[in-house]
C-alpha cells in the first residue's frame, strides 16, 4: 500500500470515528438498516412507477395507493382513503396515522399523482446505471418510499412504538382538486392535531450541486383583467370622441404592471389575452373577432401571481389595481383575483426546524443542508399547512427534469435522504 493509500485510509477511518461519535448507538443502528434495505426500497419505487398515476387516471392513483396502504399497514399504522364527493372529480387521498405520547406530533406529506396522465408516451421506467428515467420517478414517487423506507427503519430498530405521526399522501397534488377547501379539508384537519409538518417533495440543488431544505414556497394565485372600449371606426382612434380602444387600454395596464410592480420573489405572469369586436373567455380557450378597421369595444387578460407571503400580495394587489383605474380616454377596465396555494412563508419556526435538519444530516456524515431560496419554488401542498404550523419541505429525491419527459432521479439520493430522514424522524419524535 502507498503512502497516498495509506493517508486517506487513516483519513476515511477518522472520518467514520467523528460520525459514530455525534450518532448515538441507536441512530448508527438506524443508518446501517437503512443501507441493508435500501435495495429493497427501489425495488418499491419501481413498483410504484410502474403504475401509472396522472391526476386525473383516478384507477391508477388509488393502485399506489394501495400499494403504499400496504406498507403503512405492515408498520403498524391505522389507515383509511378519503374519497371525494364526485364534483370533485379526484381519486382521493390515503391516510395512515398511529397514537402515542412520545415526542413531537408529526405530519408527513407526499403525494401519488403525477403529471403524466395515461395517455404519457414517457417510458414509465427506465434505469440506466446509476440514474433512473420514469413518470414522476422524482415528484414525488421517489420521496414517497424515502419516508416509507425511514419509518421501515425506525421499526425494527423499535424507534417507532409510541410516536404519534400522521401521513397524508394526496391524490391531486398535481392538479388540485376545487373546491380546495374540500379537496383539502382531510389535511387540514391532519395539521390541527399536529406540532410540525414535513414534506417529500424532491430535494432542490443549489448552485453548488449541494441538497438544500425548502423553508419557503411562494403562494399560487390568478387574476383577470377585462377591459371596454368604444367600437368605432379606426379613423377616430386617439380622438376625443373615440378614444383608445380596449386593446391599447390593454396593453398600458401590462406594461404599467412590468414597470411599478416589480419586486423581488413576486411575479406576475399574462398568460391570455384576447381583444377585439367579440370575446369570449372560458377558462384557458379564448374565440375572438375584430377588424383592422374597427377599434375594438372588448380585451380580456388572464394571468397568475406568486408571492411569498401577504404583505408583498396586498402591495402587489393595492399597485395592479391603481394601475387598473388609471384609464385611457374612452376605456375603462376592472381586475378580479382568486388564490389557490397558500405561501409558506419562510419563518423563524421553519428556519429552526432546517437547523434540526442540517445538523441531522452533518451528524450523519452527509454534510449541512442550507435553505433553497423560496422564491425559486413553486407551489405545493405543504402549503395549505404551512400557515399553521413549522414546516419544512424538500425532503425527497434528488433528480433533474421533473415534469417533463427527461424527469431523472440521482439513484444515490434514495438511501441519503432515507438516513437523514429516519434520523430526523428519531429525533424529533423522541
Amino acid at each position: 500500500m502507498s503512502l497516498k493509500q495509506i493517508a486517506f485510509a487513516v483519513l476515511t477511518l477518522a472520518c467514520a470515528t467523528v460520525q459514530a461519535a455525534t450518532l448515538s448507538p441507536i441512530e448508527q443502528r438506524i443508518v446501517a438498516d437503512v443501507k441493508a434495505h435500501n435495495e429493497q426500497g427501489l425495488q418499491l419505487l419501481e413498483r410504484a412507477v410502474n403504475i401509472n398515476s396522472g391526476t386525473m387516471n383516478h384507477a391508477g392513483v388509488r393502485a399506489v395507493g394501495a400499494l403504499f396502504r400496504d406498507q403503512f399497514e405492515q408498520l403498524g399504522f391505522q389507515t383509511r382513503w378519503a374519497e371525494m364527493p364526485a364534483s370533485v372529480q379526484r381519486a382521493g387521498h390515503l391516510i395512515a396515522t398511529r397514537e402515542g405520547k412520545q415526542g413531537k406530533r408529526l405530519l408527513l406529506i407526499g403525494h401519488l399523482d403525477t403529471v403524466f396522465e395515461k395517455d404519457s408516451p414517457v417510458a414509465l421506467w427506465q434505469r440506466n446505471g446509476d440514474r433512473v428515467r420514469g413518470q414522476g420517478v422524482t415528484d414525488m414517487k421517489g420521496g414517497d418510499v424515502i419516508l416509507i423506507q425511514a419509518l421501515h427503519a425506525l421499526k425494527r430498530a423499535g424507534a417507532l412504538d409510541n410516536t404519534r405521526i400522521s401521513i397524508i399522501f394526496t391524490g391531486d397534488e398535481e392538479n388540485a382538486g376545487n373546491p380546495v377547501e374540500v379537496s383539502r379539508a382531510d389535511m387540514l384537519a391532519l395539521a390541527k392535531h399536529s406540532d410540525l409538518a414535513l414534506a417529500f417533495e424532491n430535494t432542490a440543488r443549489n448552485k453548488q450541486g449541494g441538497d438544500t431544505g425548502t423553508v419557503g414556497r411562494r403562494a399560487s394565485s390568478d387574476w383577470e383583467v377585462t377591459v371596454q372600449g368604444k367600437q368605432g371606426h379606426s379613423s377616430g382612434v386617439f380622438s376625443e370622441r373615440a378614444g383608445y380602444g380596449a386593446i391599447y387600454e390593454a396593453a398600458r395596464i401590462l406594461d404599467g404592471f412590468r414597470q411599478q410592480v416589480i419586486e423581488p420573489d413576486l411575479t406576475f405572469n399574462p398568460g391570455l389575452i384576447a381583444g377585439g369586436t367579440g370575446v369570449s373567455v372560458e377558462g384557458s380557450r379564448a374565440q375572438v373577432a375584430g377588424k383592422n378597421n374597427i377599434i375594438s369595444p372588448n380585451a380580456s387578460v388572464k394571468g397568475d401571481l406568486r408571492y411569498l407571503n401577504y404583505e408583498q400580495r396586498d402591495r402587489a394587489h393595492a399597485k395592479m389595481r391603481a394601475i387598473v383605474a388609471a384609464s385611457l380616454p374612452g376605456t375603462s377596465a376592472s381586475i378580479e383575483f382568486h388564490e389557490h396555494y397558500p405561501p409558506m412563508a419562510p419563518t423563524a419556526g421553519n428556519l429552526a426546524l432546517l437547523k434540526i435538519y442540517s445538523q441531522t444530516s452533518a451528524d450523519a456524515g452527509l454534510g449541512e443542508i442550507p435553505a433553497f431560496p423560496p422564491g425559486e419554488r413553486g407551489a405545493g401542498d405543504i402549503q395549505f399547512v404551512a400557515p399553521m404550523l413549522d414546516s419544512l419541505d424538500g425532503l425527497g429525491a434528488t433528480g433533474s427534469g421533473t415534469h417533463s419527459p427527461d424527469e431523472e432521479l440521482e439513484i444515490s439520493s434514495i438511501e441519503r435522504a432515507t438516513i437523514r430522514t429516519a434520523l430526523l424522524l428519531y429525533r424529533l419524535t423522541r
